[in-house]
């Protein structure tokens, strides 16, 4: 079936889950979607989606489960990984004015790199980019889901450090194995070639000409209401893990934004206005045949020529997911704050279920952006 909507522009909040009210019929499946995620136990949901004739955005939940506080459509969340995305248009800038190649070695050029990592040979912006490089990661694999351990500020130059305990076998390279520690070598490459702090880099090329004043790199201010806070739990006891400075300023996880800007950057991406066409298209193509191109995912062929793209963030914090046809002209994006689960280390199980939710929205979204432009 296809959906034609026109003109259409509705917004909400803190919306009961018995009401329904104008809502466009090719969003229908995202509504439900979310009431269904609250009803099962979710803290709160946001949800964007532009489409050329119309805006549709809505909020479900709370803000926090201490002040109830319904939750807004505008209201900012860490969306994670969604960060390596902007750090690839940060990257790829860097190609367009030269500075270095995509498939240019990275080994004398970031700091540190050789001397702490010891890589088996040559690795490439595009190796790094594309998650195909092999590199060892930069977490301790007990720390995952320990508050203590990790919520402490790392910055780039230590983390690139702690992945240098790791053996980096040549075999590895090549091969698609994601890991953020690619995108910290990243961070450090734009601040290396910018001669200036990664984060002030993007703000000034990305953040501040797209007005996306709701967008950040920054520590997360807890005295601010407009923030949807996120939860686990640690040996029974529910924790509080809002507050990102792990994570702040981090190439790979460090971005606050709501679902609103997520979908403007997006649109401005694939709309041809951050990198050139050249970098653009080598964007999609990615270093290989893995579903992962470089900074973004490939998705379904959908309604447009060069089919739709999509981005995620789940850190342990919020799941984020956000799809965009190839050409900008429709995107949606949608937040989950679930409810409190406990770390991989204490749970398993946890983790398998943030990626079904995962999948189920990404699922959703990529449907809503079809029957949006016309596709059966």
């Amino acid at each position: 079936m296809t959906f034609l909507l026109t003109s259409c522009q509705v917004s909400g909040a803190g919306t009961p889950a018995s009401s329904s009210a104008a809502l466009p019929s090719a969003v229908a499946p995202l509504d439900e979607q979310a009431r269904l995620l609250i009803d099962g136990g979710a803290v709160s949901a946001v949800v964007e989606v532009i489409w050329p004739d119309g805006q549709w955005s809505r909020a479900y939940g709370v803000r926090s489960l201490d002040t109830k506080d319904a939750a807004q459509a505008g209201d900012r969340v860490s969306v994670g990984t969604v960060t390596e995305t902007l750090t690839a248009v940060a990257v790829l800038r860097l190609v367009d004015d030269r500075l270095i190649g995509l498939d240019d070695a990275v080994n004398t050029v970031i700091p540190g790199f050789e001397a702490e990592l010891h890589p088996p040979g040559p690795v490439t912006v595009r190796e790094l980019l594309g998650q195909t490089s092999g590199i060892p990661s930069h977490i301790p694999a007990t720390n995952g889901g320990d508050p203590a351990a990790v919520a402490q500020p790392r910055p780039l130059e230590q983390a690139l450090k702690d992945a240098g305990g790791r053996p980096w076998p040549a075999s590895s390279v090549g091969t698609y194995q994601w890991d953020e520690t690619n995108y910290v070598a990243l961070g450090l490459l734009v601040q290396t070639l910018r001669k200036k702090p990664f984060a002030d880099v993007v703000e000034e090329e990305i953040i501040a000409p797209l007005g996306l004043a709701h967008t950040s790199l920054t520590r997360i201010d807890l005295s601010q209401k407009d923030i949807l806070h996120t939860y686990m739990t640690a040996h029974g006891q529910r924790i509080d893990t809002t507050d990102n400075i792990d994570t702040a300023g981090s190439p790979s996880e460090g971005l606050t934004s709501t679902m609103g800007e997520v979908s403007t950057f997006l649109a401005a991406l694939f709309g041809g206005r951050l990198i050139s066409p050249s970098s653009l298209a080598q964007m999609e193509k990615g270093a290989g045949p893995a579903p992962y191109a470089l900074g973004i995912a490939k998705g379904p062929r959908g309604c447009t020529a060069g089919g739709s793209f999509h981005t995620a963030g789940d850190q342990g914090r919020a799941i984020t997911a956000a799809v965009s046809s190839s050409d900008g002209r429709y995107t949606a994006a949608m937040a989950l704050v679930p409810q409190p689960l406990p770390g991989t280390p204490e749970d398993p199980n946890a983790d398998r279920q943030r990626n079904t939710i995962t999948e189920q929205m990404f699922s959703t979204l990529g449907e809503t952006i079809n029957s949006l432009c016309g596709s059966p």
